[in-house]
């Protein structure tokens, strides 16, 4: 819904929110948008139990938010975005408690260069690469790579942030990010730096990217990342990857992508908890393959699997554990703005030795816990509309 600023403050000043003068404000645009997806899930195995629950947000986070553009002439607009992530089941905010969790930015959009922004922003990893995936492009959280290792399902959140964001020449966008610690005497404590390519040329989509974080929110929580905006505690994370996407026929799409994350000093995640013993690096190697079919105009379906390779390395011993996942989506749209989705997911993972624990468990990234064994299934009916 798009409302013109004068119009959105004359209603905000009405109801004691806003009381500014308008006529500053004239000139801008200003669209108020969300999402709000709820269903019904159930998995197999949670600590050694079935479950069926409410659930909120899986494929598209509960969210609503105001982003706006004031055109400055001569091809310069400033720009803004402030979003925010909640769950609708609780009425509790996402993100750590944070307003405008999932997005808070401004900046200047040039018609000749590209995109200058400043705040809190996704990386340049989900914006680029992450559309190559599954879970990043018409799937959601239970269909992502384990633990979100690779943050292909946009786990990290990221503050302090400055990011450029070309304009597409020849067919090829490029993006940088440099998001700082902001710790006086400690530059590198919790700072993230990434950037990424995409290239589009009629019926293929290629994509490459690279995303580090240095340190962590226990030592920084005012840096960079903190600790409700990643999977992982540990002294380093690397991510480097790439993709392509196909597309068939105007209605056929398959897509195949190779994420490699390397992870130095690694205590434990969000989702399997602590490790039995620290690991001194940890290792993920993803591999993706995935297809999409659009049946009619209102309903398509999808299937993905995904093989992932770790190497688990620590001063009680090395294991190399490997997950299979299996995932698989329909849709349709009763509407422009609603739909119905069903969600199936499996998680297979290796056996590993007790030093290596938990790693030997499946867990599923959109179930509340890991299995009590290798195995894990999810299914998930949902509903959906966005405004």
């Amino acid at each position: 819904m798009k409302l013109k600023t004068k119009s959105m403050l004359v209603l905000l000043a009405a109801t004691g929110v806003v009381a500014a003068p308008l006529h500053a404000f004239a000139q801008n645009t200003v669209t108020l948008y969300g999402a709000i997806d709820e269903g019904l899930q159930y998995t197999s195995n949670v600590k050694g139990k079935s479950n069926i629950q409410t659930t909120s947000g899986q494929d598209s986070g509960d969210r609503w938010g105001l982003k706006g553009v004031e055109d400055l002439g001569g091809g310069l607009k400033t720009i803004f975005q402030i979003e925010n992530g909640f769950n609708l089941n609780s009425g509790n905010l996402n993100n750590g408690g944070r307003i405008f969790g999932r997005q808070a930015y401004i900046g200047l959009q040039s018609d000749s260069f590209g995109t200058l922004t400043f705040g809190r922003q996704y990386d340049p990893l989900v914006d680029m690469l992450g559309p190559l995936t599954a879970n990043g492009n018409w799937a959601g959280s239970l269909l992502s790579h384990v633990y979100d290792n690779d943050n292909t399902d946009n786990s990290i959140r990221v503050s302090n942030a400055v990011k450029f964001v070309s304009n597409k020449y020849a067919g090829f966008t490029l993006e940088g990010m440099y998001a700082f610690s902001n710790a006086a005497g400690a530059f590198a404590n919790n700072r993230l730096y990434g950037f990424a390519g995409q290239y589009v040329n009629g019926a293929v989509t290629v994509a490459g990217a690279y995303l580090q974080v240095n340190g962590n929110a226990t030592t920084n929580a005012g840096g960079a990342v903190s600790a409700a905006d990643t999977d992982f505690l540990a002294e380093r994370n690397q991510i480097f990857g790439g993709g392509i996407n196909y597309a068939l026929t105007s209605a056929a799409t398959v897509g195949f992508v190779y994420t490699h994350t390397n992870l130095t000093n690694t205590t434990g995640s969000e989702y399997f908890g602590n490790l039995a013993n620290a690991a001194n690096s940890l290792h993920f190697n993803n591999f993706e393959v995935n297809a999409k079919y659009q049946f009619t105009p209102s309903f398509y379906g999808g299937l993905m699997y995904t093989y992932t390779m770790a190497k688990y390395d620590s001063n009680a011993g090395q294991a190399r554990p490997h997950w299979g996942n299996f995932g698989g989506m329909v849709d349709y749209n009763l509407t422009k703005r609603t739909d119905v989705y069903m969600q199936v997911a499996y998680q297979r993972a290796s056996h590993t030795p007790d030093f290596a624990a938990p790693l030997g468990q499946a867990v599923l990234v959109g179930t509340d816990a890991p299995s009590s064994s290798m195995n894990q299934t999810a299914v998930l009916v949902s509903f959906r509309h966005l405004f």
